[in-house]
């Protein structure tokens, strides 16, 4: 079997230009209005916005990698690597969580940059950093043993791809170095943002040039791209929307790494960058919505109230998980059941909290709009569900 870099004509991917003309359309609408929702925050908000976009973006990015981080260390050293927390505020950071912030920090503030072999080592060894199985760090690899993208057990594994031996790897990357540079917007061959944010991953990953961190640095690669279109760092989310599709995305990958051409892979990720830039419109408003939330209830709030509501809204937009009941509020504070029936009671007379069921069924919800309820409606309908199941009907279970 031949893989796309052994074809005759390699690197030259072949794709039809013409079919992804609207979704090139709608991504300059779409990240135009991202950009000008930005634009009218203050700055407080934009920093908030900031910090959750690349916390969540640095979270999926390594997820999707099957590594599982913790949110408050990555954004306690997002803060830090940003000069907005103290230097040693990211102390309970572990060093993945401190290597893929730098990662995000170091894209976010070079975005405009042109791409260089050391800018990728850079990030390779934050990345990898604390990894003691990993010998080529910080450079490529230089293993004589082929690089392969396998899945099964021993005696029966299936090669999904194998990319190009480590000694051809300085040549193919100093070909993609020159290819991304000269196809960015300041390049002497400047393409649209999708085909090249497109090209830019198949063609890296294709390469595969590091012992590991191929595809977190193949995402921030593309991350760059889009930046670079837009003229603005870190606005995009697009690690979010692809580990959404995370088996769709290596499927896509594996059918598209045997030829140069590669209209499926595009039409594919072009949609996918249209969904992040949707999510980070969404997430704009939530960052602006919780802000506001806290403004007005901020002053109204005992320490018990406060902590819960923090706990609930760095849940993110799509809510907390089940809703807060009596029970929960009792164990995140220490309140005995009378005291925390009283303080959600005022929560939900101040507005902060809604409330659905009866009973035992009772839950409480942020009152940040009706965009930001998916884990309620997600409850609702489990809990109607189970009650058709039991047969007891909805009106009479709690007389």
């Amino acid at each position: 079997m031949k893989w796309n870099w052994q074809q005759k004509n390699w690197p030259d991917f072949i794709y039809s230009g013409k079919a992804l003309d609207e979704f090139e359309r709608v991504f300059l609408v779409e990240s135009s209005k991202l950009v000008g929702a930005t634009a009218i925050i203050n700055e407080e908000e934009g920093r908030k916005f900031t910090i959750d976009l690349m916390s969540e973006e640095a979270l999926k990015s390594s997820k999707i990698e099957g590594e599982i981080l913790d949110r408050d260390s990555v954004s306690s050293s997002l803060l830090r690597q940003l000069g907005f927390a103290p230097q040693y505020s990211d102390h309970r950071a572990n060093d993945k969580e401190k290597g893929i912030a730098a990662l995000m920090v170091d894209n976010y503030e070079t975005f405009d940059q042109p791409l260089s072999h050391e800018m990728m080592f850079n990030w390779q060894s934050n990345i990898i950093a604390g990894s003691w199985r990993i010998q080529d760090i910080g450079k490529y690899r230089t293993s004589k043993e082929p690089m392969q993208v396998v899945s099964g057990y021993e005696g029966h594994y299936k090669v999904h791809f194998e990319a190009p031996p480590a000694v051809s790897v300085p040549k193919e990357m100093d070909a993609f170095i020159a290819w991304y540079n000269d196809s960015s917007p300041q390049g002497t061959n400047p393409i649209s943002p999708l085909i090249r944010a497109s090209i830019a991953h198949i063609y890296f990953v294709s390469i595969h040039p590091f012992e590991d961190g191929n595809g977190r640095i193949g995402r921030a690669l593309s991350e760059k791209a889009l930046a670079q279109s837009i003229g603005r760092p870190a606005l995009v989310a697009l690690s979010h929307a692809i580990e959404k599709n995370r088996k769709e995305y290596y499927k896509q990958l594996e059918q598209n790494n045997k030829e140069l051409t590669i209209d499926l892979w595009m039409s594919f990720f072009s949609k996918t960058v249209l969904q992040a830039v949707n999510h980070a419109q969404k997430l704009v408003r939530f960052t602006v919505n919780k802000t506001r939330f806290f403004d007005n209830v901020q002053q109204q709030t005992n320490e018990r109230q406060a902590k819960v509501l923090s706990r609930m809204v760095a849940a993110g937009m799509d809510g907390f998980v089940g809703g807060m009941s009596v029970k929960k509020y009792m164990k995140m504070t220490g309140a005995i059941e009378r005291t925390a029936i009283r303080d959600i009671q005022a929560l939900e007379k101040l507005g902060a909290f809604t409330k659905t069921g009866k009973g035992r069924g009772v839950r409480y919800w942020l009152n940040l709009g009706e965009e930001f309820e998916t884990e309620k409606n997600k409850f609702l309908r489990e809990q109607k569900s189970t009650k058709r199941l039991s047969g007891i009907p909805s009106e009479s279970r709690h007389p």
